[in-house]
């Protein structure tokens, strides 16, 4: 990897950091997750760096892509458990870390999580399989008594590319890809007292550009050229500079222009728990960026 890339994946890990501990400072009952969002938005601007995609805010049985609506309302209560996870990127090149807030009292669920995440990554080094890190996930949540989701992974990454392969699973797999030097992925556990299995609801507040192709609608050409520097990162709907996106979005979505994430979560009445840290790949171990 070239000096300059290294040192941008490490300069967008250390704002990620800093930024994900502030975030998580403000996080108590009877505060707006708005507040917090726009607090974290602008600071990662503040740095100079960009923002990899709008802060995800998830709570108690959401286990991720909610985020703030433009006049959001809802405060953080007590007995939530919180999941901030959010992206800066610095030239494209991105830092993705998540954690957990408890603002009632399961602390072992957040360990489940926590733990399986610094122990898989113990383990990261050339010739590792994915299958093996899915292994640790796994026994880690599920020795205390908890579910890893299986349909959510972790991720590699690259420029101003925020998922791509290896895909790291929370659970058990033979084989599967195996870690090389320079790669960068992020781990990302998720351990769960519901099933295991997260589905679509209903709510979207978060889109990307999938593809180009020209649009008739003034509304929708407007919100193209909105986001037209994003180089297809994701954006939410309360940051577009627009007094009524939906028509445009729906339209959008419809062209398959943009495409619409759903909030992910397993069961109501459940809680999920999430960390995550991005890391290089080195010849021996690696390096943790957002660390």
């Amino acid at each position: 990897m070239k000096e300059e890339i290294f040192e941008s994946y490490c300069e967008a890990g250390r704002v990620a950091a800093k930024v994900l501990r502030h975030g998580a400072s403000m996080v108590r009952a009877g505060v707006a997750l708005l507040d917090v969002a726009e607090t974290v938005e602008d600071q990662i601007l503040q740095s100079g760096l960009g923002i990899a995609f709008p802060i995800n805010i998830s709570l108690n049985a959401d286990a991720a892509h909610d985020t703030p609506s433009p006049h959001d309302d809802r405060l953080f209560a007590e007995g939530d458990m919180v999941k901030l996870d959010l992206g800066v990127h610095c030239d494209g090149y991105i830092a993705d870390t998540a954690l957990t807030i408890d603002l009632g009292s399961q602390p072992l669920l957040v360990e489940a999580s926590q733990t399986a995440r610094d122990n898989a990554i113990a383990q990261v080094k050339p010739g590792i399989s994915i299958g093996e890190l899915g292994a640790i996930v796994q026994h880690e949540i599920e020795s205390r008594g908890y579910k890893p989701i299986a349909n959510l992974t972790g991720h590699g990454l690259d420029r101003y590319t925020l998922h791509m392969g290896p895909n790291v699973p929370n659970i058990k797999m033979n084989g599967g890809a195996e870690l090389e030097a320079d790669m960068v992925i992020a781990i990302e556990p998720f351990a769960s007292t519901g099933t295991g299995h997260v589905s679509d609801r209903s709510r979207i507040e978060i889109y990307k550009q999938i593809e180009k192709k020209p649009v008739r609608m003034p509304a929708a050409r407007k919100l193209l050229k909105n986001i037209e520097d994003n180089n297809g990162l994701p954006f939410a709907r309360r940051q577009l500079e627009l007094k009524k996106p939906d028509l445009a979005l729906r339209s959008l979505c419809r062209e398959g222009i943009l495409y619409g994430f759903p909030v992910l979560g397993d069961i109501l009445g459940s809680y999920v728990s999430q960390f995550e840290h991005t890391l290089i790949v080195t010849e021996d171990g690696c390096i943790v960026t957002t660390a």
